[in-house]
């Protein structure tokens, strides 16, 4: 086991805020002195089924709990799922049933072990000790806190100005994720920025029971392939782990060089001396940014779709960007040389490539064509009138998607 100073400088990996720093250094010294681990909780609320990177953040820094010798509580808020967390909503959340809500805790469970070590995590539910709470305990946790301080929440005051609903029940998610970490006796609570009101009220709801506060861990909400905006499956800048090799290759090699270092902090299992190296590399020119992507793209690959998966996605990735290739295998489809001649939307390149799902929607596909995004034959497209011609047609969208087309 590292020295607790040695383990605070491992902890602070990528942290936005540790609260309180100095008492978590004592924990960790007494952890140390005790040859006793700490007991480290996050919460995660099975409300999608889907997961990806921006979601694997508080994992990643779970995992180096993990291997710094401590305790792993994986929580899965399958009480309080069915509430649906209010953070940062502008409106009431609908709540989920209890079957959508195991389903996407099976996602969950299916994804964390490619990350963390399945023998040393404890997967826990808080409906464990949520549905038999009695309504006298209940009501002792309800006067814990005020409706004063749950408005102070700035999500709940914004929408109390504006007069936008607050469901009572939304006033319950904060006060179970708390008392989660009385449940739990849980030591250090890791979360997102946009949960910091929650995780204070776990430490503040422990001094009430009695129990030894825990610290708090903030992570950062990892921006999305944007470099901006936060990592969003609404905003389509998310890259999901259940997406194929070659379209999370792609996606990883699309981000700036700015933001690699991002995702090398939060992401990478490199260690902080090598990432030290790789940056002063970089900036010495000794390293090519392009490598350094590369390398990031085959090692989280890597851990969702196995090292050949990745290997062969870097293959294919290198043929067609740096050869000037077509990749392996390209959807292909037929149409009828008569919808062309009668100029029928059948023919209209925007149609055809949201038929082919190469875009969501004509929309989506005319503003790339506006945009330069959209090549036909290897020749750029500028006109979102543009219909496609007689014979074989091979279209690329944006940089990673292909098609190819027979008119007859």
């Amino acid at each position: 086991m590292l020295k607790p100073e040695e383990q605070i400088e491992v902890i602070k990996r990528g942290t936005v805020e540790i609260l309180v720093e100095g008492e978590l250094l004592k924990k960790v010294e007494r952890s140390y002195s005790r040859n006793k681990p700490l007991r480290i909780k996050a919460g995660f609320d099975p409300t999608a089924p889907d997961i990806h990177l921006g979601h694997t953040v508080l994992i990643e820094k779970m995992r180096q709990f993990q291997e710094l010798g401590h305790e792993i509580l994986f929580l899965i808020g399958d009480f309080t799922g069915m509430i649906g967390d209010p953070s940062g909503r502008s409106e009431m959340r609908k709540p989920l049933t209890q079957e959508e809500v195991l389903n996407n805790a099976e996602t969950y469970r299916d994804q964390i072990f490619k990350i963390l070590d399945p023998e040393k995590t404890k997967v826990v539910f808080n409906s464990e000790w949520m549905s038999r709470m009695a309504s006298g305990e209940m009501i002792r946790l309800m006067s814990a806190y005020t409706v004063a301080r749950m408005l102070e929440r700035e999500d709940f005051k914004q929408r109390w100005v504006n007069q936008d609903a607050i469901g009572l029940h939304e006033f319950m998610y904060p006060l179970i994720q708390g008392y989660d970490s009385v449940a739990l006796h849980a030591d250090v609570e890791l979360g997102g920025t946009d949960q910091k009101f929650n995780l204070i009220v776990g430490r503040e709801l422990q001094k009430e029971y009695g129990i030894e506060p825990q610290c708090i861990v903030l992570m950062p909400l990892l921006e999305g392939l944007d470099g901006i905006k936060k990592m969003s499956k609404s905003l389509g800048n998310y890259i999901g782990i259940i997406e194929s090799a070659k379209e999370m290759f792609g996606k990883i090699m699309s981000v700036s060089d700015k933001l690699m270092f991002r995702y090398y902090e939060l992401l990478s299992h490199v260690s902080l001396g090598e990432l030290q190296s790789l940056k002063e590399g970089i900036e010495k020119g000794t390293i090519h940014p392009k490598h350094a992507k590369e390398s990031l793209a085959v090692e989280i690959v890597a851990r969702y779709r196995g090292r050949e998966e990745a290997l062969k996605a870097k293959e294919e990735f290198e043929h067609i960007f740096k050869q000037k290739g077509l990749p392996g295998e390209i959807n292909e489809i037929t149409i009828d040389l008569d919808a062309i001649l009668e100029r029928k939307p059948e023919s209209w390149l925007p149609q055809i490539m949201k038929n082919a799902g190469l875009t969501k929607s004509t929309s989506e596909a005319i503003r790339l064509i506006k945009q330069g995004a959209v090549k036909v034959n290897d020749v750029r497209v500028t006109d979102p009138d543009a219909r496609i011609q007689q014979g074989e047609n091979i279209i690329k969208a944006g940089k990673r998607k292909f098609l190819k087309i027979h008119a007859k």
